[in-house]
């Protein structure tokens, strides 16, 4: 008896397996109906596994379902259904609805309920082996049965809300998959056990609201999918007729989400507007199931963390940027920094890309701002943990004869990479389902560790660095290779964070590459240079990435001018593309972003209607909502009407001088520069990831930074000794004679706040251009044909562009 008891056990406990694991992979599914009931039967891939989800349609506003938790076979489940549809002859059997391949979730408005259901799907990629999925329809159901409804379902109100929630197009950017959690990196995947219910609480799945309902009652997800929004590409490449796999993801933040104008900056939670991450994987395809090597690399971009907005103007296509004064500890922007420290690590690397220098101050005001308060956080940071702010002024170098920005960025890329590291791990054969998750170092041992160099056996847990203008001749030789870990994050940003950024980004994305290759034994070298194919193909996705990221975000597709011109596009061509996405865009933001916010906000949960309440359309403007409340509960009665407001006219108004002086520098020495607040380069931190690992890892002048990079940190600690953390302000470099951007204003004249300024001194914030260049006059006789020189001069050059 024994023996046969022990075998009970396993067929029980391998059946508690096989449903357990197929309960997580329901992948296809049929909704039947009945007059009191919704039927939906989910299935696994295999078919091996059919479970039933029963929801109830008698009640007109709640909603209640009954999952079963027994699991079926196939024939089972039809026999059950064949039961159900005899048990409700009278009132019109069953009927069969759709096929559905996953619940979105449900919404109430007014009324009744309704589910969200995908009806159709398609394939996007792999990664090892876990199929992503992008929707390609989405259907709308009511639960509840028609005769049970009540006046409201049929209200104009309950119409409209139904309507908005459908301009949400599901059909575009949003991806899913079923086995792999899209929504982490695959350094989080392969780091952290994710339980079902924690991961649809990243803030990357935008369908967490919808489907919280569902969860909490029937706490199993195998139900629903976890919908990612942004942007998803994998394209096959081959280098040296070895085939590997790009894939290029962007996961846009449900927090704070929204458009253009109508989210801008952050939020008390320390959210900002248009943040997005992106990870760029590459991996080789195993073959004869020996086990693929797999590399990843991610990167941030958001907006500039300070209480700032603009407000739509139809009759302006550049409205004034407001900088609220509110917040002078900064409290909002150190919440975002130690938020993304908590997801990444350290160190926490800042390109800003916003102008340095205006003649009307706009971006320049929000960069003095920006500085100080990267230079207050840092004072309470270790040295080790403190932000390192790169300024650059994207917009200006762009516009200098003979400027190769690419070749630039490159070089800022490489310093970032050097500290900050790529992922890389070599997996079993069945990928890493097999793989213990908690923590990493369970798969090192798994990992192998050939064709890719190490300096030594902490070197995974530090950032890994080449340069491109160090080469060593052991390079080209194969090293033992050991798992290697990204730690830290490079944050790009600019005023919209879309068309400077996605060029940064691509940047950063081309100097990973090399390294990726390289550590998957794809290539000898460590870098890609932009003349290579290689070059080209990632130029490509990335400018897609960037065009669907502008979309989203701004209405438009994206300003690629350096894209085109490294393409070698035809000016004229480029100038008329240029102006069309900056008329698109202000279309957009003027007319459509208002809808648009409201939908977002509907889809999110982050409004929910309520009877005998204000509907979504009387209310106001969702940016006022958001800064209303944060500065009614964070600011005193008498300093709320302050605000600092960059106008095109280049001057300031306030209401009040008193909070307008609030967090100004009470020294002169606070004052004299715009990149307050960087950490020095420890050497100690990074490593190479070729065969010169062994000597330490290369310095500015190493990297060829020394030329556009100048210490400009004017902080003092309390011994009044300058401080370490040198702040690298690559704008305040000295300019050459025949420079069309030389004006003739000093470091010192540019402050936080013009209210305190002598008025003989405010002068002097106009800004002047001493020198013409020859640029401009080249510049201001082309034109496109027929429009007129001077619109496109106003629209490409200064007042419409939007670099």
């Amino acid at each position: 008896m024994a023996a046969p008891e022990r075998s009970l056990d396993q067929q029980q406990q391998q059946e508690v397996d096989m449903s357990s694991s197929s309960s997580s992979f329901l992948q296809k599914f049929r909704l039947y109906e009945t007059r009191s009931n919704f039927y939906m039967i989910g299935r696994d891939k295999n078919r091996t596994c059919w479970r039933v989800l029963k929801l109830d349609r008698t009640d007109p506003t709640e909603l209640n379902f009954y999952q079963d938790s027994t699991p079926y076979t196939e024939s089972e489940c039809f026999e059950t259904l064949r039961r159900i549809h005899e048990g409700n002859r009278s009132s019109g059997g069953l009927k069969f609805v759709t096929t559905c391949y996953g619940i979105i979730g449900f919404v109430r408005f007014l009324g009744p309920y309704y589910m969200l259901i995908i009806t159709k799907r398609r394939k996007l990629g792999e990664i090892c082996g876990h199929t992503v999925y992008g929707v390609a329809k989405s259907k709308i159901i009511t639960i509840p049965h028609a005769s049970v409804l009540s006046n409201v379902a049929y209200s104009k109100d309950e119409k409209r809300y139904k309507r908005l929630l459908c301009t949400v197009d599901l059909s575009k950017d949003f991806f899913f998959s079923y086995s792999y959690h899209i929504m982490h990196s695959l350094q989080s995947n392969l780091s952290n056990s994710v339980e079902g219910h924690t991961y649809y609480e990243s803030m990357f799945v935008w369908n967490d609201y919808l489907t919280r309902r569902i969860r909490n009652n029937a706490k199993d997800c195998m139900w629903t999918v976890a919908l990612v929004y942004g942007f998803f590409k994998q394209v096959k490449l081959s280098v040296s007729e070895k085939n590997f796999r790009l894939t290029l993801i962007a996961r846009r933040s449900r927090h704070y989400a929204g458009t253009r104008y109508l989210k801008r900056g952050v939020n008390e939670k320390g959210r900002v507007a248009n943040d997005v991450e992106t990870e760029q994987i590459v991996f080789e395809e195993a073959q004869d199931g020996n086990c693929g090597r797999i590399s990843s690399v991610v990167q941030n971009r958001g907006s500039i963390p300070l209480f700032w907005s603009q407000e739509t103007s139809r009759l302006n296509i550049r409205p004034d940027i407001i900088l609220s004064a509110k917040d002078p500890s900064y409290e909002a922007t150190k919440l975002h920094f130690e938020n993304l420290a908590k997801r990444y690590g350290n160190p926490i690397i800042i390109l800003n890309l916003i102008k340095t220098r205006e003649k009307r101050p706009r971006e320049s005001i929000l960069r003095v701002e920006f500085a100080n308060a990267i230079r207050v956080i840092n004072k309470g940071l270790s040295k080790e943990d403190r932000l390192r702010p790169l300024h650059w002024d994207l917009n200006k170098h762009s516009r200098k004869k003979g400027t190769n920005v690419l070749a630039i960025l490159d070089r800022l890329a490489t310093y970032a990479l050097n500290l900050t590291g790529i992922f890389y791990c070599q997996l079993t054969s069945d990928g890493f389902q097999n793989q213990n998750p908690s923590t990493l170092e369970n798969t090192i041992g798994e990992c192998s560790t050939h064709n890719l160099p190490s300096k030594d056996e902490n070197a995974s847990d530090s950032a890994v660095g080449n340069s491109n203008d160090i080469k060593d001749a052991k390079e080209d030789q194969p090293k033992e290779a050991t798992t290697m870990l990204q730690k830290g994050i490079l944050r790009t940003n600019c005023i919209d964070c879309l068309d400077r950024t996605n060029v940064a980004q691509y940047a950063y994305g081309l100097v990973a590459f090399g390294r990726q290759l390289h550590a998957l034994g794809l290539r000898e070298s460590t870098t890609i240079d932009l003349d290579n194919p290689l070059a080209e193909d990632l130029m490509g996705i990335y400018e897609t990435m960037g065009d669907t990221l502008a979309l989203q975000y701004g209405g438009s597709a994206a300003h690629n001018k350096i894209f085109c011109e490294r393409r070698g596009q035809w000016k004229a061509a480029t100038q008329s593309q240029e102006l069309f996405r900056t008329l698109q865009r202000y279309y957009s933001n003027a007319y459509m972003d208002a809808e648009k916010q409201d939908a977002i906000n509907l889809f999110l949960g982050y409004f929910q209607p309520q009877q005998d309440k204000p509907a979504l359309w009387e209310l106001g403007s969702d940016q006022h909502y958001n800064a209303a409340k944060f500065l009614a509960s964070s600011v005193p009665e008498n300093s709320r009407s302050t605000m600092k407001r960059s106008l095109s006219e280049s001057s300031l108004l306030s209401e009040g001088s008193t909070a307008a002086r609030h967090g100004l520098a009470e020294n002169d020495e606070e004052v004299k520069g715009l990149s307050d607040s960087a950490p020095e380069i420890s050497t100690s931190e990074t490593a190479m990831i070729a065969a010169s690992l062994s000597a330490p890892p290369p310095t500015l002048e190493e990297i060829g930074l020394e030329d556009i990079i100048e210490n400009d940190c004017f902080c003092n600690d309390e011994h009044g000794d300058q401080c370490t953390c040198a702040a690298f302000d690559m704008d305040w470099v000295s300019s050459s004679a025949n420079s069309c951007e030389d004006e003739s204003y000093g470091r010192s004249t540019v402050v936080r706040s013009f209210e305190t300024i002598p008025e003989s001194t405010k002068i002097e914030s106009e800004i002047r251009v001493i020198e013409s260049c020859s640029d401009n006059a080249k510049r201001d006789e082309e034109a496109i044909a027929g429009i007129p020189q001077g619109y496109v001069r106003w629209v490409m050059d200064e007042e419409g562009h939007f670099w």
